[in-house]
């Protein structure tokens, strides 16, 4: 799902990182108002696992591969505005010394994966958990969610820009396949392979952390799973 650089046009990928200064200005004020200067060690453990689990990635038919991001998981555990942080720590990380998503198409990695993601995915969980569906089916579907409407956002991304730029004999400038293959090149691997493998791991993973003992490194991603205070 990491867009590489050359693949978007400049402009959008200026546009898609105006869209993401707003998200982080409000992340960063809510984070600061709820989270104690403890919890930045939090925040660091879920950029590592949000990095780490992208790097995992499930081959897929058609010769290439797909791979789980977290969101959903890390914005149960941190909330969506934390959640958003981390993601976009972890993004800014593999795009700088790993190549995996272009530096100058960060924003738009960032608002698909790091603001998309956690927001559809944590919305849907809350919903669910409104009409009293269990946490860990809760997650699940989340994740399902949220992942698959990152994947739709970078189809729209990517197919429009032969639309948008092109020369004047028709060739694309950019990404050269429009909206009829980036779609369903994208939907059909997230949600076939990995919309499935990121339910299973949040699933796994919400179960865990709602048992994690006091003692366990993770116990503190997990008093909002339990429904207590911090």
């Amino acid at each position: 799902m990491h867009i590489p650089d050359g693949y978007l046009s400049p402009s959008t990928c200026a546009v898609m990182g105006a869209a993401m200064v707003p998200v982080l200005a409000v992340a960063t004020k809510k984070v600061n108002k709820t989270f104690d200067k403890k919890d930045v060690s939090t925040m660091a453990i879920g950029s590592a696992f949000a990095f780490t689990i992208m790097m995992f990635n499930v081959p897929i038919p058609g010769g290439t591969t797909a791979h789980a991001v977290g969101a959903t998981l890390l914005a149960i555990a941190l909330g969506p505005w934390g959640a958003s942080i981390s993601l976009t720590i972890a993004l800014l990380i593999q795009s700088l010394f790993f190549g995996d998503g272009g530096i100058l198409a960060l924003g738009a990695n960032s608002f698909n994966m790091a603001f998309l993601a956690p927001f559809a995915g944590y919305g849907v969980y809350a919903l669910l958990q409104k009409l009293k569906v269990g946490k860990v089916i809760s997650s699940a579907v989340g994740a399902y969610i949220g992942i698959n409407a990152a994947a739709l956002a970078t189809a729209i991304e990517l197919g429009l820009q032969p639309v948008l730029f092109h020369a004047a004999d028709g060739r694309a400038l950019y990404f050269p396949y429009g909206l009829s293959q980036s779609i369903p090149a994208m939907m059909i691997a997230h949600l076939t392979v990995a919309g499935l493998v990121e339910a299973v791991i949040t699933g796994l993973v919400v179960y865990y952390l709602m048992r994690a003992g006091e003692g366990n490194i993770l116990y503190k991603f997990s008093y909002r799973l339990r429904g207590e205070a911090k």
